[in-house]
């Protein structure tokens, strides 16, 4: 809160929050692959229950005030661990630089959530070595 009451303009410009989201994908069928021929007086046939999703995908998505910056997919059977984790943070600090190019001139103000991953101590080093400040989660 301290940052927002000492400037409330650039509180925006700075922040820049993160969230992972599973997304599910489905294998859907056209409407002409559906379609079945039968005579007009015939029963419809039985469908059988749709699977709930063929499969999901992990994502971690990054955004400011203006659009969202990465979007990055964890492959399939990974989960999130501390050098993957570090490594989108270089990416992010890489596209800061390039999209937001004087418009953030003081330190990064980054809120994220306080899964293990982004509690771990190397990754608190690394967030300071890239300049971002940390804020701190709601509850």
């Amino acid at each position: 809160m301290e940052f927002f009451r000492c400037d409330t303009n650039d509180f925006l410009l700075q922040l820049v929050t993160m969230n992972e989201s599973w997304l599910y994908h489905y294998d859907s069928k056209s409407k002409q692959q559906s379609m079945d021929w039968r005579h007009s007086g015939s029963p419809l046939p039985k469908k059988f229950r749709v699977q709930k999703s063929a499969g999901k995908v992990l994502a971690s998505i990054f955004w400011n005030q203006d659009s969202i910056l990465l979007i990055d997919y964890l492959p399939k059977g990974q989960t999130i661990y501390v050098e993957y984790y570090s490594s989108l943070l270089v990416q992010l600090k890489d596209i800061l630089k390039e999209k937001c190019r004087g418009k953030v001139t003081k330190v990064v103000l980054f809120l994220q959530d306080n899964a293990p991953a982004h509690q771990a101590l190397a990754i608190q080093k690394k967030l300071a070595y890239l300049g971002f400040q940390c804020l701190d989660h709601p509850p």
